[in-house]
């Protein structure tokens, strides 16, 4: 009599991920996307001993050896900084029209590689966080993971309540909602007054185009806190680590 065969489900492959080598040394905290990719086109990086030169050579992260230079490429602890940034600055690293960059403020600081959390526009000042953690700051910046953010505004009007509690409903515009989790006087003068704000998602001039759907122009805006996180005393153009305790609480 023959043995019964007994039908055996197919094997499972696990599937391992691969990214680009610049992808995955940027991730690590090490450097951005684009100077990572100028280290692989330069020759400085190999991958389990052999040279690469292609920005997107697939590696796959916990498996394959990266070695910048000769050394071993690992995480880097994550470095996390605040920014009193001065108005008349723009975020970025380099601006393509000549202006002075956020990065100004670090000319003598010999810091590694840190990129801002977020955005102020150029007209716009107060605390701004940079990070050496790609992944934390998306996590930070995303309005469903990260803390609310407040800021204080002084505005070319005295706004009574009834304006106030407009502001915070918010309006439609160019396709989206823009209005504010809240809204608060803190002071006024004979012509123009100071409010709170505090939002969630922080769009594009998010506030200055709020405020203009009801007439009211902004002449200054100041972010003064990241969730728990206050600007506090920092002076104008410096900065500051944050301290474990501080980076937990965002």
């Amino acid at each position: 009599m023959l043995p019964r065969m007994v039908s055996r489900p197919p094997v499972k492959r696990s599937r391992v991920t691969r990214y680009g080598v610049a992808r995955v040394i940027s991730k690590r905290g090490l450097a951005s996307r684009a100077q990572a990719a100028q280290w692989v086109r330069e020759g400085r990086v190999r991958v389990n001993g052999k040279a690469v030169h292609d920005p997107q050579f697939p590696v796959r992260p916990g498996l394959d050896r990266i070695d910048i230079d000769g050394q071993e490429s690992l995480t880097a602890p994550r470095l996390v900084l605040m920014l009193n940034k001065p108005r008349g600055l723009v975020t970025t690293r380099q601006d393509e029209r000549g202006r002075d960059t956020v990065y100004r403020c670090f000319t003598d600081a010999h810091l590694p590689w840190l990129a801002p959390v977020g955005r102020l526009d150029k007209a716009s000042e107060g605390l701004l966080l940079f990070c050496n953690d790609p992944v934390w700051a998306a996590r930070l910046s995303d309005p469903s993971t990260g803390p609310a953010k407040t800021y204080h505004v002084q505005v070319d009007c005295l706004p009574d309540k009834s304006l106030l509690a407009a502001i915070a409903h918010g309006v439609d515009l160019d396709g989206e909602h823009l209005g504010a989790l809240a809204v608060r006087a803190l002071r006024s003068g004979k012509r123009n007054a100071w409010l709170e704000l505090v939002l969630k998602a922080g769009r594009n001039r998010q506030i200055r185009r709020l405020l203009a759907a009801f007439d009211v122009s902004v002449l200054r805006l100041v972010r003064v806190a990241v969730g728990p996180l206050p600007l506090g005393a920092l002076p104008k153009g410096n900065w500051r680590m944050l301290s474990p305790s501080e980076v937990a609480s965002l």
